[in-house]
């Protein structure tokens, strides 16, 4: 049974860092594409990072480029989205997302599987 499951997640100021994690149970891990989704209230989920199984090729959203680092550690079945001067803008619960296959990276239909999500409040 494959599950994701997040952590990392908090309140924090604006400015701050927080790092997610994101453990997942699927036994061919080190061979999946992995992807980071938020949502913030009354919002469609959005597109935020994208790591190759490989790790050597990421990417990431506009609104989040020069601040969030996505990484993994594939022997620890486990990617990390490192979050820097964070903003309000930034609120939203954050989803792990695993193997989109050969469709788009960056819209959240692609992916197979899903963790329940973390939620990262900034404030102001």
């Amino acid at each position: 049974q494959v599950q994701l499951v997040e952590s990392g997640g908090g309140l924090v100021q604006a400015g701050g860092s927080l790092r997610l994690s994101c453990r997942a149970s699927i036994r061919t891990f080190g061979g999946t594409d992995m992807g980071w989704f938020r949502q913030a209230p009354g919002k469609e989920r959005e597109f935020v990072a994208q790591i190759i199984w490989t790790g050597q090729s990421t990417y990431y959203a506009d609104s989040v480029k020069g601040r969030f680092t996505i990484s993994r550690d594939n022997s620890k079945n486990t990617v990390y989205l490192q979050m820097n001067s964070l903003k309000p803008e930034d609120t939203a619960v954050y989803y792990c997302a695993a193997d989109p296959g050969r469709n788009p990276y960056y819209r959240a239909s692609s992916y197979r599987y899903w963790g329940q999500g973390t939620q990262v409040t900034v404030s102001s």
